[in-house]
């Protein structure tokens, strides 16, 4: 009888290996696209079934993409943007990308706005926090990373002040990036009454995927007529004039005009997403007028509904380019799709410059960079390494014509597994301010001579952690 029990026993697990391996491979099958992934996930779940099974149901299942699908059009306010009355169209060279880029986010081109760049805490803050003091309707504030610190507490205060006072008021934060164990900022806020929603955070083990989708994008907007957005997260370490103890520089931007209808309407998407509430139309989304002569969009790209936008757009501009491009960002590990793209427009004559910190605040990502550039010289693409402070600004210029500026650094978790916003311009005048600020930083040129003298120990380090390049 013993026997015969472990036989059956044998006889089961070897029935559930089976069905586990045919059901993971067939959904690896229908639903991936990457073929090196889905290798990846037949490969491991054939060999080692129940670990295979149970990484693949944690990690590999889209649920986002799912959910998504479920909101899209669902909210009131889905249309707004679209209005017929600000639609612009661009004429010239760039004209094919402006079309792409409008089929391909269902977003057209704004015309009216007005466009600002802006430099680190110390000129951002005080303007962020003059516009939520002096709102009459809704504050609506997105952040990756929202300190309790003393930067974080000025927010705080004004965020609360302006609740208050009656004014709509919006938070959503990133539930890793402000704390995973512990968000000061959100207890704050809720204790004073605020909705505060921490995108995608839980402790449960069957939503541990979403520890691997962040929400990287920095959005404020009021009264839904005065717009900032760009790299710039809320920290003291982005206050240069108090000398912090690791300083991060960054960019961001002020909107103005019938672009911050599309800003608004990213917010509210997300906000639906996390917290479930569409918000009334009429108190966000109020009548604009012109404000400038830029043309504009906004951006969208996350693993749902907008998969890989940003990356599509900033590839199309790079095969339209017809004189320079210019790439600053603090962390530089593209695909290989953007090598090719990059090194096809350096070997047809166009002028390539990236530019890097040369230390980053994250090492390992230092490591993984330097095994990966040599490819990027070896097309002609010309490196260069900015000098402290660290910048963590996200820029792209094409031509000195088409700008691409926000959230997303290049790199494949941004690309393909962050949610991330970016605007995309076509005006000369901010593309030149934008251009001249990304040259003057192409402070220390990086040749094959400085990466090929790094001793071997540093070489196989390099190497190794480009590996995790997919993870990074």
């Amino acid at each position: 009888m013993l026997i015969v029990y472990w036989q059956t026993v044998l006889a089961l697990v070897f029935l559930c290996r089976v069905a586990i391996a045919v059901f993971v491979t067939g959904h690896v099958l229908l639903h991936k696209k990457d073929v090196g992934a889905a290798i990846g996930w037949i490969g491991i779940t054939v060999l080692m079934p129940f670990t295979g099974g149970t990484l693949y149901a944690m990690f590999g299942i889209n649920r986002v993409h799912r959910r998504a699908r479920k909101l899209i059009g669902r909210a009131s306010w889905h249309s707004r943007t679209l209005s017929s009355r600000w639609k612009r169209a661009e004429e010239g060279g760039f004209a094919p990308l402006a079309h792409m880029v409008g089929k391909l986010t269902g977003r057209p081109l704004m015309g009216g706005n007005r466009v600002e760049m802006l430099h680190n805490g110390d000129e951002v803050y005080p303007q962020m926090l003059a516009a939520i003091e002096g709102a009459t309707s809704s504050v609506l504030l997105c952040s990756y990373i929202f300190r309790g610190d003393a930067a974080g507490e000025r927010f705080l205060a004004a965020l609360i002040q302006a609740h208050r006072r009656g004014i709509a008021v919006r938070v959503l934060v990133d539930g890793i990036g402000s704390g995973y164990f512990r968000c000061p900022v959100a207890a704050a806020l809720r204790r004073a009454g605020v909705p505060v929603a921490r995108f995608m955070h839980s402790m449960l083990p069957w939503r541990m995927p979403f520890i691997n989708m962040r929400n990287h994008k920095k959005i404020l907007v009021v009264d839904g007529h005065l717009g900032f957005m760009g790299g710039l997260n809320i920290g003291v370490e982005n206050l240069m004039a108090t000398h912090p103890r690791h300083p991060v520089a960054d960019t961001h931007f002020q909107l103005e005009g019938p672009i911050v209808h599309q800003l608004t309407e990213a917010f509210a998407r997300d906000w639906s997403f996390a917290w479930g509430e569409d918000l009334p139309p009429a108190s966000i989304f109020p009548d604009v007028t012109a404000q400038g002569e830029t043309l504009a969009r906004i951006v969208t790209a996350g693993p749902d509904s907008d998969l890989e936008k940003i990356e599509y757009t900033m590839l199309q501009a790079i095969t339209l380019a017809r004189q320079s491009v210019r790439l600053m960002t603090p962390y530089f590990l593209p695909g290989e799709r953007f090598l090719s793209e990059l090194a096809l427009a350096a070997l047809r004559g166009i002028e390539v410059d990236i530019i890097v910190p040369r230390h980053s605040n994250h090492t390992l990502i230092d490591w993984a960079r330097s095994a990966n550039l040599p490819r990027f010289l070896d097309s002609g693409c010309r490196v260069w390494q900015a000098r402290p402070p660290f910048n963590h600004s996200k820029l792209m210029v094409v031509d000195r014509h088409w700008t691409c500026v926000g959230s997303s650094n290049l790199d494949v978790r941004s690309l393909r597994l962050n949610f991330e916003i970016n605007l995309e311009a076509y005006d000369d005048a901010l593309a030149a301010r934008i251009d001249d600020f990304i040259v003057a930083h192409r402070q220390d040129r990086l040749t094959h001579y400085d990466l090929d003298r790094r001793r071997l120990p540093t070489r196989l380090r390099d190497a190794a952690a480009r590996l995790l390049l997919p993870y990074l």
